[in-house]
């Protein structure tokens, strides 16, 4: 049993997040194999080195994994303003009619890479614009207010094409800031996973990355049940914290939903004995979210750093993290601050890769909390 913390989250810096990480761990392509990848098992007292295929025999008969089935949309689309600077967008989410201006599905919330920002009513030529088979996107303003960092456009796309539409055919994969090289037919594979079925993250749940049909099979051939939620992950995932206190950050918004059936599951979960195990930390704040607000869809900016009380998940499976960010403080949050950091050393020293296409780690939660059942 882990001790429980005594620090508030108030006794926190950024800087009790940071760590030094060899620039050569950080993995810029995906191992061979998905399930080939590397998991450090510290679940248990003493970390122990696995490989992901022996996942589901660290699991019991019963236990519950939950999902986040949300799909990396191509996000990134290159274009010009009218007057010729070039752009890029990276398209955060598509609003929903009822949030939209004109009650369409053409509307896009987006951050903009550009030398001037253009003014409301501008025309930017994406992918060569509409005279180059590409399509338009009109500016329509900052977003969700006039102080807003993010940026509200409506696309015209030369058939009516949707969003989603528009951007499977002429945008790139977003892939992540420390990836250093130009997205390619593999990472449109890889950087997606074998479950996704709901398209609007701009990044991937990376925990999920490493399951394939063989794991899955070996799973259900276990007795582990599986559950899904959904929450897209926006680009605000990467985004460095600004305060050195963690309690002054704000968290970005993401959108999810939990289906009524991973209600039930979690519900069954808990009365036949088993164990809810989250993969990935997505699917953390989908589910801590529900237990506090109780509402089962909508938007969630849920801040999770040590001493916060966790409701739902007992144990979570997730990649490697940026120092100093909100998913470091989320991980030290659940597993205990004192043990996570030790366990980054371990993966360190034995040379595990860091980040999206790196290995993963299997945490159990050190104390005991509240059951939404």
């Amino acid at each position: 049993m882990h001790p429980k913390p005594t620090d508030s989250p108030r006794a926190f810096t950024v800087n009790d997040f940071d760590f030094v990480l060899p620039p050569g761990l950080i993995a810029q392509h995906p191992s061979a194999e998905r399930s080939a990848s590397r998991l450090l098992d510290g679940s248990a007292p003493t970390p122990v080195d696995r490989i992901f295929r022996e996942l589901p025999q660290r699991l019991n008969p019963g236990d519950l994994l939950v999902f986040n089935d949300t799909q990396v949309v191509k996000a990134r689309v290159f274009g010009e303003k009218s007057t010729g600077g070039q752009l890029e967008l990276l398209i955060e989410r598509v609003l929903l009619p009822a949030e939209a201006s004109d009650g369409s599905l053409c509307e896009v919330v987006a951050h903009m890479k550009v030398s001037k920002k253009p003014r409301p009513g501008a025309v930017l030529h994406m992918a060569g614009g509409l005279a180059n088979g590409g399509f338009e996107a009109v500016f329509l303003g900052r977003w969700p207010d006039e102080r807003g960092q993010l940026f509200r456009l409506r696309l015209t796309g030369p058939a009516g094409e949707t969003p989603y539409e528009l951007m499977a055919r002429h945008g790139h994969v977003p892939l992540p800031p420390y990836i250093e090289h130009s997205d390619s037919a593999d990472d449109e594979r890889r950087y997606q996973t074998v479950f996704a079925r709901v398209p609007g993250a701009v990044a991937a749940p990376t925990a999920a990355l490493h399951f394939d049909e063989g794991v899955l099979a070996a799973l259900e051939a276990r007795g582990v049940q599986r559950a899904s939620v959904t929450l897209h992950v926006g680009a605000g995932t990467f985004a460095p914290m600004k305060t050195e206190r963690i309690d002054e950050h704000v968290m970005h918004h993401e959108r999810y939903a939990i289906p009524p059936e991973t209600l039930q599951a979690i519900a069954d979960c808990r009365a036949r004995g088993g164990q809810v195990v989250a993969v990935g930390t997505t699917t953390v704040r989908t589910l801590e979210s529900w237990a506090r607000n109780g509402e089962t869809s909508g938007d969630t900016n849920i801040f999770i750093t040590p001493g916060f009380e966790f409701q739902v998940v007992d144990q979570l499976l997730t990649n490697f993290h940026l120092p100093k960010s909100t998913l470091m403080m989320l991980v030290s949050a659940f597993a205990g601050y004192e043990r996570v950091m030790a366990l980054y050393q371990h993966a360190i020293a034995h040379g595990y890769r860091f980040f999206s296409y790196g290995d993963a780690m299997l945490l159990r939660r050190y104390r005991s909390g509240p059951v939404n059942s």
